[in-house]
């Protein structure tokens, strides 16, 4: 009777420890049980993410003058922008945004814009110009980012 008793008595305790490690594993890895139906979690809203706004500029041609030869450069530009007014402004300056952007363009150097630094630079220097206001009671566009979309040195 006592061994039975001892059986009995060590059969609940394994059957405890187990019960206690399942449910510390669970609650580890965050599959725990469901919580109570008062309790039914909201489903997360998926956040609002807002449409890039693109101002695609016609192609540009340069001549670029180096110390042996001179070359030409073809590159298309597109503008990435951070909103609708700023669209707005760059296509009314459209032919300011054009001259600013071929004064930069021209004033580069061969060796340079032909590497990857170079091209990053330029892309800085072109968005430096463009952000500057085209009038004096207007502030500047807001320019996030100028994409290179071809770019071709002959």
């Amino acid at each position: 009777m006592l061994r039975l008793l001892k059986f009995i008595l060590l059969l609940i305790v394994i059957i405890g420890a187990s019960i206690g490690g399942t449910m510390l594993f669970l609650n580890r890895t965050g599959m725990s049980s469901p919580a109570p139906a008062g309790q039914a979690a909201a489903p997360a809203a998926p956040p609002v993410i807002p449409a890039p706004i693109f101002a695609e500029l016609e192609p540009f041609t340069v001549t670029l003058y180096g110390e042996t030869r001179n070359r030409i450069l073809y590159t298309a530009i597109t503008l990435r922008l951070a909103d609708d007014a700023s669209r707005k402004q760059i296509q009314d300056y459209m032919p300011e945004v054009r001259d600013r952007i071929l004064k930069v363009l021209s004033a580069q150097e061969l060796a340079k814009i032909q590497t990857p630094d170079g091209r990053q630079a330029l892309s800085g220097a072109i968005k430096a110009e463009l952000s500057r206001p085209f009038a004096a009671q207007l502030p500047g566009p807001q320019l996030t980012d100028v994409l290179f979309t071809a770019f071709v040195v002959q």
